[in-house]
């Protein structure tokens, strides 16, 4: 079952998608297989990190973000992939991390949801 969003969360992810860089999970993936030094970010509730999230995500909890991710992330330069359950908090957390000076930040449309229907491998804590 969809979650159903609120009109004014909605609005506000929406114009954070519209300035900032999306990617599909098979993006995420041909990265990876290709080597590529990208930290993948789960922004999720850390019940839903918990409950499955993908292999190798560091999580950092979009409540917790401007707190935690200068430590976990020192170097603003860093390829960052976020994603989230559906794609519209990831969005939001890469607005966040734009404004905080990192330049490399992508969110993951379709997020986490988008990952396990695409057959992607799931870890859980």
């Amino acid at each position: 079952m969809a979650k159903q969003h609120s009109p004014g969360f909605l609005k506000i992810a929406h114009e954070a998608k519209a300035r900032v860089t999306e990617c599909t999970v098979e993006d995420v993936v041909k990265r990876q297989q290709a080597g590529e030094a990208v930290v993948v970010v789960d922004v999720r509730e850390e019940s839903e990190f918990a409950a499955g999230h993908a292999p190798g995500a560091l999580h950092i909890g979009k409540g917790v973000l401007e707190r935690d991710v200068e430590v976990k992330i020192p170097d603003p330069a860093t390829p960052v992939v976020l994603y989230c359950g559906g794609g519209f908090r990831s969005a939001l957390a890469a607005e966040t991390m734009q404004k905080m000076g990192y330049t490399n930040v992508i969110s993951m449309d379709g997020g986490f949801t988008a990952w396990a229907a695409k057959g992607q491998p799931v870890e859980k804590a």
